[in-house]
């Protein structure tokens, strides 16, 4: 067996992986975000690992005795500040926080080489300007800062009592030379830190650590190793197999991502695209984000007081056909292609028409054709993009399908497994980390449970779409604060 650990942004998942391949056992222990202030994203460590405990606890306890390593996924960016004693110095600063823009333009002032060294924008959800943020607005904290740690990072610490990360996730700080995969002198003295304040690295599917006494007791397991791990994306594709060049996914959970998979380093900052080191050695990808995605459905659900998800997806079925309504998906500003934090979700064409059916078509589409905008970004930059496999608890829906791949203009694929998300990869970089097998042999696509082909008819009403989504966001993006 093998352990798959992911700490999310609304929940952490742990699976246990046979030695066959299969899904043996998983759980789920969710978790909360804190928004104290507008732009702020917060939660406390000690409640991923709370979670991290429920979870495994729930596991089958003799499947969890024949744990041979475990593997780590989780979201990125994130800014865990450890003072001299690891002690946590201030809640986590999260991926999809968009306080620390203005943090951004200084980094640039700094060190205009950044984008150069790092392949990537610079964005206010990168760990680096979160830091330029608590220099200078905590600076008794900055100053008691001895270790920044990414979160899952954070969770290895307290299972192995070692401070180490992946090339994934280092990736998503802007203070990785990525091409090289090592840290970045020039980079972190631009945030006035230095390479001891940062985490071992290691590959993802390498040993990075031993399982302490105590956590191996307390979870019935033997002192087992622990993998590198990766960040939530490149994990999850690990799960889904795509680690060959041109292969993509798309993750649907809170964010959007599309990933695709290159043979070698190729940046692309000024698409605000992301071009980070993959989870097994040798492999880079690029990504398109938006901050987002399945997120809108969960958000939409609560507006219009409906039970649940699928009683909205049940709901967009009503919808008229000929309705122009618009939503711009950016309840949490945006990324990929804009740079946006400040950006706003908009209903825009609203009659005395519209109702709950209406808005809850306008949300799914608005949520697909914000991943449009990613995908062209993508192969604007000169990705080429075919097929692409469905991951994330967002990507079960047959009636969200039919909307994306008309939007995109692509098949899509769902596979075994797709809905584990980033836990199955880390179970699979858990298994490689262990020796038992090859990237070839364990990083296999899972069998496919279902297809979906673009239609003509959605194809032509997306399109229709899409410049208007387009053009609605320029018309409004000076009127947003923080521009």
């Amino acid at each position: 067996m093998y352990l798959g650990i992911d700490i999310g942004t609304s929940g952490v998942k742990a699976l246990l992986l046979a030695e066959d391949g299969t899904i043996a056992s998983q759980a789920t222990a969710g978790l909360t975000v804190s928004r104290p202030y507008p732009l702020w994203s917060e939660q406390s460590p000690e409640a991923w690992w709370r979670a991290v405990e429920a979870a495994v606890a729930e596991l089958d306890a003799g499947l969890r005795q024949k744990v041979r390593a475990i593997g780590l996924s989780g979201q990125m960016h994130g800014a865990v500040l450890l003072g001299a004693d690891d002690r946590v110095l201030r809640p986590a600063i999260l991926w999809n926080d968009g306080r620390s823009q203005p943090q951004c333009a200084e980094l640039l002032r700094i060190e205009p080489r950044t984008s150069d060294i790092t392949g990537n924008p610079v964005l206010a959800g990168f760990t680096a300007p979160k830091l330029l943020w608590v220099r200078e607005h905590e600076p008794d904290i900055f100053s008691a800062i001895r270790t920044v740690l990414l979160p899952k990072d954070w969770v290895r610490l307290r299972l192995t009592g070692e401070k180490i990360s992946d090339m994934s996730d280092a990736s998503g700080t802007l203070w990785l030379d990525v091409a090289r995969r090592s840290w970045s002198q020039a980079m972190l003295a631009a945030c006035g830190l230095t390479e001891g304040a940062m985490p071992t690295l290691c590959e993802g599917s390498d040993v990075s650590a031993m399982l302490s006494a105590g956590v191996a007791e307390r979870w019935g397991m033997d002192r087992v190793p622990v993998a590198g791990g990766g960040g939530d994306n490149a994990a999850g594709a690990v799960g889904l197999g795509v680690v060959d060049p041109g292969e993509t996914f798309l993750s649907l959970g809170t964010s959007g991502v599309i990933f695709t998979v290159t043979d070698g380093y190729r940046p692309a900052p000024e698409a605000a695209v992301h071009a980070f080191a993959h989870a097994v050695p040798d492999r880079w990808h690029r990504m398109s984000v938006m901050l987002s995605a399945a997120s809108c459905l969960d958000w939409a659900t609560a507006l219009m007081g409906l039970k649940d998800v699928p009683a909205l997806l049940d709901v967009s079925l009503d919808a008229d056909g000929g309705s122009d309504l618009i939503f711009l998906p950016y309840l949490s500003g945006e990324r990929t292609p804009h740079g946006n934090p400040a950006a706003q979700g908009v209903f825009f064409g609203l009659t005395g028409g519209t109702g709950r059916a209406e808005l809850a078509r306008a949300v799914l589409e608005g949520v697909a054709m914000g991943l449009r905008d990613g995908l062209d970004a993508l192969t604007g930059a000169g990705a080429e993009i075919g097929e692409i496999s469905m991951a994330g608890g967002g990507s079960r829906s047959d009636v969200w399908g039919r909307i994306i791949a008309a939007a995109l203009e692509r098949p899509l694929v769902w596979r075994e497994g797709g809905d584990t998300g980033p836990a199955l990869g880390a179970a699979r970089l858990a298994r490689l980390a262990a020796g038992d097998g090859s990237v070839r042999e364990v990083c296999t696509p899972p069998a496919m449970t279902a297809q979906v082909a673009p239609e003509a008819a959605l194809v032509d009403r997306m399109r229709g779409k899409q410049d208007r989504f387009r053009a609605l966001y320029v018309s409004l993006k000076a009127m947003w604060s923080h521009e």
